[in-house]
């Protein structure tokens, strides 16, 4: 697999991690209640989650293009209309609140790593990335290292911002200013929406 193909897949994991939606409201929370070590514990888990949905993406789309021809463009437009399902649901909706429940640190870890296993709008959006990029002669090792880079960037994220947040008041910050990212998000993804649909 090519350097340059993992560009773009790169691109849009990193636009994923960024969203601020329940799994960036988790870590604040637990980076907050719990210091740095929860924070990190939590941002390890959420990254390992997401992975998970990474490889079974990636291995469902490899099927697809392998058994079915027609079914790849078929795909494509199908993720290209769930990024701007997404886009349109991100401009409707308010950032959600965040709890005030304490934990211990291994409590931040599953609670990282659930919110994302548990969120099958993950598995959606990476089909939606993924179905433009995935090619049908991907090998396991193909699999296993977009599954790993997947984990690196969205782990790495939520582990930033642990590290950037704890101690300080920029929590409050992110909190306060959720909508306006939010928002942005929704004009990049509507963006991304469409150019998978007319390329």
């Amino acid at each position: 697999m090519e350097l340059v193909a993992l560009a773009p897949i790169v691109a849009a994991l990193c636009l994923g991690a960024m969203s601020p939606g329940p799994s960036l409201v988790v870590l604040l929370r637990n980076t907050r209640e719990g210091g740095r070590s929860r924070g990190l514990a939590c941002g390890v888990g959420h990254g390992i989650g997401f992975s998970i949905y990474a490889f079974a993406a990636v291995s469902g789309i490899v099927f697809l293009k392998q058994n079915a021809s027609e079914s790849s463009r078929w795909l494509e437009i199908l993720g290209g209309i769930f990024l701007l399902f997404l886009s349109i649901m991100m401009f409707r909706q308010n950032v959600p609140k965040r709890s005030h429940k304490r934990h211990s640190k291994a409590r931040g870890f599953s609670e990282g790593f659930l919110v994302a296993f548990l969120n099958p709008k993950i598995l959606a959006f990476l089909v939606a990335i993924f179905s433009q990029f995935v090619q049908p002669d991907f090998t396991m090792m193909d699999r296993l290292l977009i599954a790993g880079i997947a984990m690196l960037t969205d782990g790495g994220w939520y582990v930033l911002v642990a590290l950037l947040v704890s101690g300080t008041k920029f929590t409050k910050t992110i909190e306060d200013h959720g909508r306006k990212i939010d928002l942005t998000l929704a004009i990049l993804l509507a963006i991304y929406g469409l150019a998978i649909l007319f390329h």
